[in-house]
């Protein structure tokens, strides 16, 4: 007696459901973190942008509707503003474009020579004076003034943009002397050496050697020395008080009085104008000062 078996065809597994478990809690920690970002971000910049939306309001109306959207809008900050004193603001802002770029030469200058000197030159007593430059980061500026305050009354340079500039090219700024030695550090003695064999000096090796690699570390300092040269105002209030010599950063504190109403529309919209300048150097300049900072100190 035969018996006929039935051959059933394999069935295939039936697919088991994906975990979904896992990639849900990482795809909501990344919202999370996102919107933290965004958050934080917003919250940083909302006083800016309140400032840019305040600078169209009526004077009056500034401090009572706080609000983004102004109930009415109004250019006459502008225009007042730049013409609220006797010198015209665009003067302001010459000013101190004029002490921004001297500042930045002399810092290129300066500070690139004695990186090199620091990085790559051997001679008697560099260890203490490289310590001795970096001991001055710790020092505040407020310990110095009056000694270079009577030094430069002494020179008959008080009023005049000398005081801001001419220290620049004397490597005064140890931060970005530090920034450039490190920078330079990092890059290969073997093209000192092939240079030598050139028969190139220090002097012909830095310019066409060094100088050009050092590209991100002098665009960094370019970046910061404007930066701070454009917002400083303690050194320019004290060494220019004429009102024709005043920066953008002093003058603005003249829209306050304490004595009588303040035009803080007027100085809300100088603020923004004022702004413009850094806005431009940072979207322009971010690339290289991202790379100069990233790549400072590897070796």
């Amino acid at each position: 007696m035969t018996t006929d078996t039935l051959v059933r065809p394999p069935v295939a597994p039936a697919a088991r459901p994906r975990a979904r478990g896992p990639w849900l809690r990482i795809r909501w920690r990344s919202v999370f973190k996102h919107a933290l970002l965004v958050l934080l971000a917003a919250s940083m910049i909302y006083p800016l942008i309140w400032m840019l939306a305040s600078s169209f309001k009526p004077t009056e109306t500034i401090f009572r509707e706080i609000g983004l959207i102004p109930s009415e809008a109004t250019i006459a900050n502008y225009t007042n503003g730049w013409t609220a004193f006797t010198v015209p603001f665009h003067r302001f802002l010459w000013n101190s474009v004029i002490i921004a770029f001297g500042s930045i030469l002399g810092n290129l200058i300066s500070c690139s020579l004695a990186a090199y000197a620091f990085a790559r030159m051997r001679f008697r007593g560099r260890g203490v004076m490289f310590s001795s430059m970096l001991l001055t980061l710790m020092l505040p500026y407020q310990v110095v003034v009056v000694p270079q305050y009577i030094v430069f009354r002494q020179l008959h340079w008080i009023n005049t943009p000398f005081p801001l500039i001419v220290p620049k090219f004397l490597a005064v700024d140890a931060f970005f002397v530090f920034l450039m030695v490190q920078f330079i550090r990092g890059l290969p003695r073997e093209l000192d050496e092939a240079a030598r064999i050139d028969g190139a000096g220090h002097f012909r090796t830095f310019l066409q050697i060094i100088l050009p690699l050092t590209t991100p570390a002098l665009a960094t300092t370019a970046i910061f020395t404007f930066v701070w040269t454009w917002n400083d105002f303690f050194a320019q209030l004290i060494y220019l008080p004429a009102l024709e010599n005043k920066t953008a950063a002093t003058a603005l504190n003249m829209f306050i009085d304490a004595s009588s109403t303040s035009d803080y529309g007027a100085m809300f919209a100088m603020s923004v104008v004022s702004l413009i300048p850094l806005f431009f150097i940072f979207l322009f300049g971010q690339r290289w000062l991202i790379r100069g900072i990233a790549t400072t100190g590897i070796k």
